[in-house]
Formats: structure tokens, C-alpha cells, sequence
């Protein structure tokens, strides 16, 4: 049985958003919701047969077509016009778990009452949603401008009988899948084709999926660093409270505590240290996976700012008695957070990879590539060039889209945000880190085997010793891609074990 989430003008929480990906919840409009989108429609179409003077996107053209008039008898026509000749999007198709997210906060925005939505609209969205109909939407196409102009274009398709749909792992006409449940088209009144287009959905579904995703590797990034710390045989006085008392970002205490608790009971700290130091991509973890933390609450903030708002144009304000077109669609706030976070987690992966290369590199009583026989086995010598490659990836990849701007509809729309290009690049982003913490946790483990007889933690002994039952210790050469990919799932296992 799902539970039932209630679409309300209170703030959504990012766990609810991180929960419904696991499809547990159904949505339902609430009567307060239901009240003011009937009132803002029932306002739009009397102000409508009141007034004959334009207002921009429900009786005028569009972007720089802004100042012509349409004719009364062409308001429908013209906003179907709109959703089909902005379907432009191309490229692979966006993942339908994403497709999900974007449906939820479409509805969550328009339930506002400011954006002249018909009821009906609305809940056949919802429909959509609760049935598991998916539109199909391309990951290419928008500008993170007007809003996502074209991936919410090919969202909305479905409501007038176009484009495609996943449905029970198919792809299918959307015509089918009307007839199937007995829906009808939905006849587009003035201004829903602009209120369903308008709104920066596609970047804030990427954002609030990877912020779930994040959420989980965080913790991942701090336990696999901590069996890396004990696998190369690393002091712990770095990790001092005193230290981070004198420098106290939030980040940095708290993965600081986290590392000490987690090795709590553990006899490698007990062992002396011919060393004085460590290299930074163990002495610094507080400071650099504590960064990435403080990077990560702030695009928190931002990401569920934009959710729990209303991003279409104009904007319709009934007790005001005002539609005033504005520019709430500007991705630029989730553009900047999500080019923060790209640069954020590549360097997560940029110090792990470093961990990884220390491990495999024959210091403190390690065997060369960490395998019996160097020479004869090249050990773990090539997934460390495979987390090079990802991390080198990932840096390419953090180069800012935000900076980027291109001029488009004749010149009115002339500074974009390209936030949608941020969002997809950040989901990759995302995935790679949990590609390189897997080759790190290869790594490490295969290095914790050499400080045998000594013993970790109890939480550290539990999680290794889960983690052997899917990937043994490497006495010599094998496919050790197939040891990777089992990692990864792994961490996938634990993550949704936790969550």
C-alpha cells in the first residue's frame, strides 16, 4: 500500500522528495490546493471576457512574437501551438525516475494558485504520476532560461494526445495510453501551455535527485577514507577535536567526529608510527570532505527553495487583482548551485583517487599493487588508472555551464542560465564519484588484509566483512572489472540499506 502524500502550499522536505523515489507514495490534491487553482482560473477567464488588452503568452504570441495579438477564437489553438512546437528536445531520454521527480514538482508549482492551470490539468499530472505514466523527455534542448522550455514541452505532450510515454516498461504512443485509462485530451485554455512550459523542473528534479544520491555518499566517502587510513597505517591526531575547534566549519567537525567514532575500538590506531605525517589526502579528510558537506547544505537550501516555488510567467495574482510578467523561470540560482556541486563532488573523487593511488604505491610494509608476487601479478596497478580516467573526467566536466551564455528568440531572450546543462553534467558527475569511492574500497580492503592479525573497529569488521562476501580478497590477477562492478553494487546495496 503507498502512502499518500498530500499536495499542499507548505514546504515539501528533501526526504520526502528522496523517498518518493523508491515509488512508495501516491499524491493526492488537497482542498486547499484544489480552491485556489479553481479561483485563479475562475479570475483568468473572467478577466479574459472583461478586458481586450494583451497580456503576454495567454492572448499574444510568444518570447519575441510577445507583441502579437491572437484572436479570442484562436487562445486554444494557440496553446497547443506552444507545447508542440517547443517539444524540441533530443539527445538521450531522461531517466523515468527523473521524469517522476519533474512530474511531482510541476504539480507542486502549479498548485500555488498563481499560474491560471485548469483543475482538470493538474490532475490528470497527478493522474500520470499515481498510474506510473512517464512522458518521455530528452536530456537536450533547454536553456535553463524561460524555464526548460522543451523537456517540460514533451512532459506536457501527453495532456493533448502527442509524444510518447514509458508505461509498464514499454515506450508507447500517448495516444494509447489515453484510451487505456479512458482519459480525454485535455483542451488547453489560455495560458496553461505557457504555465505547463515555464518553470526550471527538469534542472530541480536533476538537483533534488542527485542531493538524495549525495546524501548517501557522503557518509560512504567518510567510512571508505576511514579503512583507507587504517589500511595505509595513518595517525590519527589530524582528527583531534582541538584541531577543528581553532578552523570550526560545520563540514569539518562533523566529519572529523564521524572518523573517530567509526574507528573507535580499533588496535591499528594503537600501533606506533615511524611517520610524523601523512599525505593530505588522509590528514586533510576533515577539511576536504567536510568542504564538499558545507558545499552540499547550501545547494540543499537552494534546490528546495526553487522547489517549494512558483517559476511560470506571467504570474497571476487574484486578490491583487495583478498578472505581471516577470523573470521566475531564470535558472540562473540552481545553475550556480549546481556548478557548485559538480566542482564539490569531483573533488571528493579527486582526494579518494589520491587515497587509491597511495594505497597501491608499495610504502609503509605494503606489497607493490597490493597483491603477493608483484611482477608476476600486476595486482590492483590498473584500477587506479581506471579512477584516474573518471577523475579526469569529472574535472572536465566541472567547468562551470553557468558562465555560458547564448542569445536566443531574436534577442529578447538574451542572458540564459544554461542550468540544464549543469544539472545533467552534475547527475554524471555524481554517478562517476560512486564509481571511484567503489575502486577506493577495493583498494582499501585489499590493503586492510596486510595489517592482519590486527582488527578495526566493530562497525569497521561488520562492513568488511559484508563486503567479502561479495568480493574476496585478490591472492592474485583476475578480471578485476568484474570486482569493480560488484562494488559498486554493493555500495548501491548499502546506501539503500541506510536511506
Amino acid at each position: 500500500m503507498k502512502e499518500i502524500h498530500k499536495i499542499t502550499n507548505q514546504p515539501i522536505t528533501l526526504a520526502v522528495i528522496c523517498r518518493s523515489l523508491s515509488d512508495a507514495i501516491s499524491l493526492e490534491l488537497s482542498k486547499e490546493v484544489v480552491e485556489k487553482v479553481k479561483r485563479c482560473r475562475d479570475y483568468l477567464d473572467r478577466k479574459l471576457v472583461r478586458e481586450d488588452k494583451p497580456i503576454y503568452g495567454i492572448n499574444t504570441g510568444f518570447g519575441s512574437l510577445c507583441d502579437v495579438k491572437i484572436s479570442k477564437e484562436n487562445l486554444t489553438q494557440l496553446q497547443e501551438n506552444l507545447v508542440m512546437s517547443h517539444a524540441c528536445g533530443t539527445g538521450d531520454m531522461v531517466p523515468k525516475h527523473i521524469v517522476k521527480l519533474m512530474l511531482c514538482l510541476k504539480i507542486r508549482s502549479l498548485g500555488y494558485g498563481h499560474s491560471g492551470i485548469q483543475l482538470k490539468t493538474l490532475q490528470r499530472l497527478v493522474d500520470f504520476y499515481n498510474e506510473d505514466v512517464l512522458p518521455v523527455v530528452y536530456e537536450q534542448g533547454s536553456l535553463g532560461a524561460s524555464g526548460d522550455l522543451a523537456p517540460l514541452a514533451h512532459l506536457a505532450l501527453p495532456l493533448v494526445g502527442k509524444g510518447k510515454v514509458y508505461h509498464k516498461g514499454e515506450v508507447v504512443p500517448s495516444e494509447e495510453i489515453l484510451k487505456k485509462f479512458n482519459w480525454k485530451k485535455i483542451d488547453l485554455q489560455p495560458k496553461e501551455g505557457l504555465a505547463l512550459l515555464n518553470g526550471t523542473q527538469f534542472m530541480s528534479a536533476y538537483g533534488c535527485y542527485v542531493l538524495c544520491k549525495v546524501q548517501r555518499l557522503q557518509e560512504l566517502a567518510d567510512f571508505i577514507g576511514a579503512i583507507s587510513l587504517e589500511g595505509f597505517d595513518c595517525r590519527l591526531e589530524p582528527f583531534n577535536e582541538l584541531v577543528q575547534r581553532v578552523r570550526p566549519h560545520q563540514g569539518q567537525l562533523t566529519t572529523s567526529r564521524f572518523i573517530l567514532d567509526l574507528l573507535k575500538g580499533s588496535e591499528l590506531p594503537l600501533v606506533d608510527k615511524p611517520q610524523v605525517q601523512d599525505p593530505y589526502s588522509f590528514r586533510c579528510i576533515p577539511q576536504v570532505h567536510g568542504a564538499t558537506k558545507d558545499t552540499v547544505d547550501f545547494v540543499t537550501r537552494t534546490v528546495m527553495t526553487e522547489v517549494n516555488s512558483v517559476t511560470d510567467n506571467p504570474n497571476i495574482f487574484v486578490d491583487e487583482d495583478r498578472i505581471i510578467s516577470g523573470g521566475n523561470f531564470h535558472g540562473q540560482p540552481l545553475a550556480l548551485a549546481m556548478d557548485y556541486l559538480t566542482i564539490a563532488l569531483s573533488e571528493l573523487g579527486s582526494i579518494s583517487e589520491r587515497r587509491t593511488y597511495q594505497l597501491v604505491s608499495g610504502q609503509r610494509g605494503l606489497p607493490d599493487f597490493l597483491v603477493h608476487d608483484p611482477g608476476l601479478h600486476s595486482g590492483l596497478m590498473i584500477p587506479q588508472y581506471a579512477a584516474a580516467s573518471i577523475v579526469s573526467q569529472n574535472k572536465q566536466l566541472a567547468t562551470p555551464a553557468s558562465v555560458d551564455s547564448i542569445v536566443s528568440s531574436n534577442g529578447q531572450e538574451d542572458h540564459v542560465s544554461m542550468g540544464a546543462n549543469s544539472a545533467t553534467k552534475l547527475l554524471r558527475v555524481a554517478d562517476n564519484l560512486e564509481r571511484i569511492l567503489a575502486i577506493e574500497l577495493f583498494t582499501a580492503s585489499q590493503a586492510f588484509e596486510f595489517r592482519r592479525p590486527r582488527r578495526s573497529s566493530s562497525r569497521v569488521e561488520e562492513f568488511l566483512s559484508r563486503y567479502r562476501d561479495t568480493v574476496s580478497f585478490a591472492k592474485q590477477d583476475r578480471v578485476f572489472h568484474d570486482d569493480i562492478e560488484k562494488t559498486i553494487e554493493f555500495l548501491k546495496e548499502v546506501a539503500s540499506s541506510n536511506s
